[in-house]
């Protein structure tokens, strides 16, 4: 009796050490495939030249490791099953998409392991008031901190917003295009006051490959882009610096009010996007009468409040 509890005993310990073990380590397993979560590959999207290594498990057995190359066509070529397409697809993504094929017709639950071994299509680009702004192709995923010091850090000059444009081009902008880029695109916007001023890192936004980081000088930040107008039957039309947190009414009072004869139930936001330019209708009297919340701004937008018809 004794001995079979000291066995139990020992085997609820093994088991306790194994799966503490797992969870420590940062590894999630799951009945068909496994990926190592501390990798920051987690969320990165394969490119042509990426080197992943793949570990095929089945019966208890390794079956094959091997590494992959993602060719120009963006396809890698997968033991077993032969090409499959990886360009554009996260790990986790790539590993159902070989999981798959090979359950069906090779080996009953099998396992997958992948890991990026080299990365070659990460590139990024920066521009404006840094030392050494250009193209920079890194061997990891960097924050928006990173790619500043990669560049020698940024210009005394330097203004306090820096943008991340994202899917807009796979090649650099130039300063002269950039501010036309910007008016026509919803760029992430970085307050560079937070984060090197103040060490606020949780605006240290993580960077995709392809992404276009522009910090703009000092002088350069009354572009359109970061302002605020208000025109119409205002008391005083103004054009306001954009400031987090700013809404239509907040705007409305800091330009004076409503003019005499204003139709504040009728007020418009003329807003630029992607795809051109949206008209936002928008009732403040209501917003006044607490009847519905104010309507967050968003920099660059037009705020035109029209006549009354009486």
């Amino acid at each position: 009796m004794m001995q079979r509890f000291l066995k139990y005993y020992w085997l609820s310990l093994v088991f306790i050490f194994f799966f503490s073990f797992i969870s420590i380590s940062g590894l999630t397993i799951s009945g068909i495939g496994y990926c190592d979560t501390r990798d920051q590959s987690s969320a990165y999207r394969l490119g042509s030249d990426d080197v992943v290594t793949i570990s095929i498990l089945a019966g208890g057995e390794e079956q094959v490791v091997k590494e992959m190359v993602v060719g120009a066509n963006g396809n890698v070529t997968v033991p077993f099953i032969g090409k499959i397409m990886a360009a554009g697809l996260t790990m986790e993504e790539l590993e159902k998409a070989i999981i798959k094929p090979l359950e069906k017709d090779f080996f009953i639950s099998p396992q997958v392991h992948l890991r990026i071994k080299e990365y070659q299509s990460l590139q990024f680009f920066i521009s404006g008031a840094v030392k050494n702004p250009g193209k920079y192709v890194l061997d990891f995923i960097p924050t928006i901190m990173d790619i500043i010091a990669n560049a020698g850090g940024v210009l005394p000059e330097r203004g306090n917003l820096a943008y991340i444009l994202r899917g807009v081009s796979d090649q650099e902008i130039s300063d002269a295009d950039m501010e036309k880029t910007i008016s026509k695109t919803e760029p992430i916007k970085v307050d560079l006051l937070k984060l090197l001023d103040e060490g606020d890192m949780s605006v240290n936004v993580k960077l995709q490959s392809g992404d276009t980081v522009y910090i703009p000088l000092g002088t350069k930040l009354n572009q359109a882009a970061n302002k605020i107008y208000i025109q119409g039957k205002i008391k005083n039309p103004s054009v306001f610096d954009f400031q987090p947190g700013m809404t239509a009414l907040s705007a409305c009072i800091m330009a004076g009010g409503f003019a005499k004869f204003a139709a504040p139930n009728r007020t418009k936001i003329i807003r630029q996007t992607q795809d051109g330019q949206e008209t936002i209708k928008l009732n403040l009297d209501k917003v006044i009468s607490g009847e519905l919340p104010d309507f967050p701004l968003k920099p660059g937008d037009r705020i035109h409040i029209p006549e009354t018809w009486l």
